[in-house]
């Protein structure tokens, strides 16, 4: 029980660190890019799963991120920079990198 209690409060500080820098740069947590005039909050690790925490997101990568995933997956992801090693969220990245701020297009279930 104490590595569980431990890791999920390993979990909670890296949540709170990327999120205090994602604030204070206003850029995307996920892809960088600058914040436009919409932005979601995502929970790094889920609600569901014991997170707290959220970072700055644009609903673009907020949708594509769950796209990508269910809340299971993303638990056990439990770090932004591992979700940006998935296949559908790299292609997603690259194909994002160079559209505005406030870009928005329908996102597709599944794309993994």
């Amino acid at each position: 029980m104490a590595g569980r209690v431990r890791r999920k409060q390993g979990l909670a500080e890296a949540e709170r660190r990327a999120a205090t820098a994602a604030v204070l740069s206003d850029r995307c947590a996920l892809c960088d890019r600058p914040l436009g005039r919409r932005v979601e909050w995502h929970h790094v690790v889920p609600r569901s799963e014991g997170g707290r925490d959220t970072v700055p997101l644009h609903p673009i990568c907020h949708r594509a991120i769950h796209a990508a995933a269910d809340n299971a997956a993303l638990a056990r992801a439990g770090t932004l920079d591992a979700i940006r090693d998935w296949p559908a969220i790299a292609r997603f990245l690259g194909w994002i990198a160079d559209k505005p701020p406030d870009f928005h297009a329908p996102t597709r279930r599944g794309v993994a």
